[in-house]
């Protein structure tokens, strides 16, 4: 799978998912991201007119807190039931 640089604007994180949301990890990941970087890209699929979050909530906002405009992520394909 291969790692791209998404604009943070451009992805759309479901209600559902933000329910997840604990600040406590976001401020962790982003320290370690101020250390290291980015170490693991978010999963996303194509979506009408912008990527949908699969997984990777915390990265993401921890991306956000940090002023980044852009994450490294990769798309996947949405399941089909």
């Amino acid at each position: 799978m291969q790692s791209i640089t998404l604009r943070i604007e451009d992805i759309y994180v479901p209600v559902k998912r933000m329910k997840t949301l604990d600040i406590s990890v976001v401020d962790e990941i982003a320290e370690s991201m101020l250390e290291k970087g980015q170490l693991t890209p978010i999963l996303v699929r194509n979506g009408k007119d912008r990527y949908v979050l699969i997984e990777g909530l915390h990265r993401l906002e921890a991306c956000k807190a940090l002023g980044e405009e852009t994450v490294v992520g990769s798309i996947v394909q949405a399941r089909r039931h």
